[in-house]
């Protein structure tokens, strides 16, 4: 009704479907999807049901078998315990029949024994007691034997009896039966054979014949420790004998008493390893016995050496330890043929006596080269010794040289005293004490020299000095004496030792225990020489600074070097003036070295280098105050003084003028330069900070070069004209033009560092520098 009353308010197009046959349509195929789903929930219910019932049928099932499980285990449990009963009840079946049997067992073997016993006793009682009778009969003859001190035949027979005689060698109880008394009344007569046998080797008078008898039957009677005890003991008797017998003797040939010593005891040393070889063979025991013993004796050795030496301060003490040390090596060399090996305990134990020698003889060396007046004691020293110092002796004072030589004669009479095995083996420690004694006598002169010493410390220290070298002439003595001892001839002093120490360490010399020794206790000559070489430029610095400082100092006026000097000049310009020379002080300065120069060629004649070197380093101090003096600097920083110009050109000259000295003089002269320099242009610094143009104020280099030049021209013929000073001046100071083209290349550094020219490069081309040092500014 609806659905037509619809289509007649709706007109009906032909592509629009109409809704109730939509309705048909579908609800059609819903009702047919219904249905199929509710059969499918019924089956599906159903199969539930059916798993349902499976699984509680399943589980019923599984309970029983539980069940079931629980009963099978109980009913293993009880079975179990039935067969460990039954096993238990075998056991103790078991265990009582083997006891039923080893009872039986036992019972019958005691009957056998019992038996076999009583058939024994029947034996023995039935023979005749022979045995008891040799027995008794043999302790008689013994204690005949032993009564009539026949020990020789006592040691046999009981050796003999011993060995046929199983019995004694029973190590049962001794008072069990008869057998037994009669093993203790046989070693109660051994042992009394023994206290025989001790006896006779403790007695003094007893032969040696009779001690081997003695030390032999001990130890055939099984006693070899304690004869090899006696045997030693014996020996150390003899031994000691021996030296109690020397003895008083010593203090008469105090020198070659511990060479007598030595030959005792390492003859009694020799001699008892061949008697213990021959008495108780090469068993190591006794071996290591006798090593023992040897030792020991060694030390009781040192003991008497140190103990019968001479004083250990003198010259005897060291020649005693140097002879001592040689013939004690000697015998141990000796004694390693027979496998004693002794020499490296001998020298453990003597070298605290041999440093203590050492010690006391360079202390005793020590005061008496600081005594530099000494006294009328004469040194005698060779010609090749003597002459090299008689070469520099001052003419006005020999003293200086005096100290050289006793410098030198206690060096080489200590020398001469050492042994060679005591150089190969006690070599560095006396070339050390040599360069420490050498460093002391350094300090000394420079003691002897004006101004305070160089540290600080030895100020505080210093003792009244009896010697100044006041003049220039001891001075420079005083430094040709240091040179010729340290270069010439403590080199040839010492020249012993190095030859030796060469000698050990060639190969194939000595043998390898010598060989380690020497390359263990080794020291590099030129180590030793740069040592000596630090010691010579610390004196040499010190007479430097003080001459150059003296200099400074003691000048009033116009020719002291002072700053103000170029702050006074009169005039505008230096450039103008074709008669410009160097400042009134640096002219003098120029003086005051030609006449240096002329006092060292009388002095060190013969020895130009050192000459030059020694200018030099004068030379150099100079430059280095003007360049570390901070007072002369403070003047020209001071804002209240007037720089003009004309100070700076003067200063600048100045500079050329000294550099040219060193040039014309053949000094050594780039080192000399590179301060100049530095102070010229600090110089420029200053004045330019004072508004002044270094580059209009100041001519070409080649100006002021020049004007050195001529300055240095026009005072040598003022000095060569009118001077006191000699005219050997320009021979001295080597003027001639060829020179500055050279001298640059030789380098000089400041003389407070390390030095690359010394007094050890006098003896060498100038072109070359000193063998033992390099030169840190090439």
């Amino acid at each position: 009704m609806e659905s037509s009353e619809e289509d007649d308010d709706f007109p009906v197009h032909e592509w629009i479907t109409p809704q109730s046959k939509i309705d048909a349509i579908y609800q059609s195929n819903t009702e047919k999807g219904i249905r199929k789903l509710c059969c499918e929930l019924l089956d599906l219910k159903d199969a539930v049901d059916n798993l349902c019932g499976n699984m509680q049928s399943k589980y019923l099932a599984f309970l029983r078998i539980s069940e079931e499980v629980v009963e099978m285990e109980q009913e293993l449990i009880e079975l179990q315990k039935h067969i460990s009963a039954q096993g238990i009840l075998v056991q103790d079946l078991m265990s009582g029949v083997c006891r039923e049997l080893e009872e039986w067992s036992q019972s019958n073997r005691d009957m056998n024994e019992s038996e076999q016993d009583q058939k024994v006793l029947e034996v023995q009682d039935s023979l005749p007691n022979e045995m008891e009778d040799q027995k008794q009969t043999f302790l008689e003859n013994l204690d005949i034997l032993m009564a009539e001190h026949k020990l020789e035949e006592s040691i046999e027979a009981l050796v003999s009896e011993e060995r046929s005689c199983p019995e004694l060698n029973d190590a049962g109880d001794a008072s069990s039966n008869k057998t037994s008394s009669y093993k203790s009344a046989f070693l109660k007569r051994k042992a009394m054979l023994e206290d025989q046998l001790i006896e006779i080797a403790g007695q003094p008078s007893a032969s040696i014949v009779e001690l081997k008898k003695t030390f032999s039957g001990l130890l055939r009677l099984g006693k070899g420790p304690l004869a090899h005890q006696l045997f030693l003991k014996a020996c150390g008797s003899r031994l000691l004998k021996n030296i109690e017998a020397f003895l008083p003797s010593c203090s008469i040939y105090p020198e070659t008493c511990s060479a007598t010593l030595s030959k005792l005891v390492f003859s009694a040393i020799s001699l008892t390893t061949k008697e213990s070889g021959l008495i108780f063979g090469d068993d190591p025991l006794y071996t290591n016995r006798v090593v023992q013993w040897a030792e020991w004796e060694l030390e009781s050795f040192v003991r008497l050496v140190k103990e019968n030496a001479p004083s250990s301060e003198t010259t005897s003490a060291l020649r005693a330890a140097s002879i001592c040390v040689q013939a004690s090596l000697s015998y141990c060399s000796m004694l390693e043929s027979q496998g004693l090996k002794l020499s490296k305990l001998l020298l453990v134990l003597l070298r605290p006596y041999v440093e203590e020698v050492f010690e006391m003889n360079f202390r005793r060396a020590r005061k008496t080269v600081l005594d530099l007046v000494g006294n009328d004691e004469t040194f005698p020293l060779s010609p090749q010794f003597a002459s090299p110092l008689s070469a520099v002796a001052s003419s006005s004072n020999n003293l200086l040289t005096e100290s050289g030589m006793r410098f030198m004669f206690i060096v080489n009479d200590m020398v001469e005293q050492l042994t060679l095995p005591v150089i190969s083996h006690f070599g560095v420690t006396v070339l050390t004490r040599i360069s420490q004694l050498f460093d002391k006598y350094v300090d000394a002169l420079i003691k002897a020299l004006p101004g305070p010493s160089e540290d600080e410390h030895l100020l505080e220290q210093r003792e009244v000095i009896h010697f100044r070298a006041e003049t220039d002439a001891e001075q420079l003595s005083l430094l040709g004496t240091a040179f010729t001892v340290s270069d010439e001839l403590l080199p040839m002093a010492v020249s012993r030792i190095w030859s030796t120490h060469n000698e050990n360490n060639e190969p194939g010399s000595g043998s390898a225990e010598n060989i380690v020794s020497s390359v263990s206790n080794t020291i590099e000559f030129k180590d030793w020489r740069r040592h000596l070489q630090h010691s010579l430029d610390k004196l040499r610095d010190h007479f430097c600074r003080q001459y150059v400082l003296n200099f400074i100092y003691s000048r009033e006026g116009k020719t002291r070097l002072d700053a103000r000097i170029y702050l006074d000049g009169k005039g505008e310009d230096l450039f103008w003036d074709s008669d410009a020379l160097p400042t009134l002080p640096f002219q003098a300065l120029f003086a005051k070295l030609q006449q240096l120069a002329t006092v060292a060629g009388d002095v060190l004649l013969g020895r130009e280098k050192i000459q030059k070197i020694l200018l030099a380093r004068v030379t150099e101090t100079v430059v280095m105050w003007l360049s570390d003096e901070k007072e002369f600097w403070d003047v020209f920083e001071d804002d209240s003084a007037s720089l003009k110009p004309l100070g700076l050109q003067q200063l600048v000259l100045d500079m050329h003028f000294i550099v040219e000295i060193a040039v014309r003089g053949g000094y050594p002269s780039r080192h000399v330069h590179q301060i100049a320099s530095a102070i010229i242009a600090r110089a420029i610094r200053t004045f330019s900070a004072r508004g002044i143009d270094p580059q209009s104020a100041l001519p070409e280099d080649e100006w002021f070069v020049d004007t050195a030049k001529g300055a240095i021209n026009k005072l040598l013929l003022e000095t060569s004209s009118g001077s006191e000073v000699s005219e050997t001046n320009e021979e001295h100071i080597n003027i001639h033009d060829e020179v500055g083209s050279d001298s640059d290349d030789t380098i000089s550094c400041p003389s407070t560092v390390e030095s690359s020219e010394s007094f050890a490069s006098a003896n060498m081309d100038e072109s070359e520098s000193p063998m033992y040092f390099t030169d840190p500014e090439v």
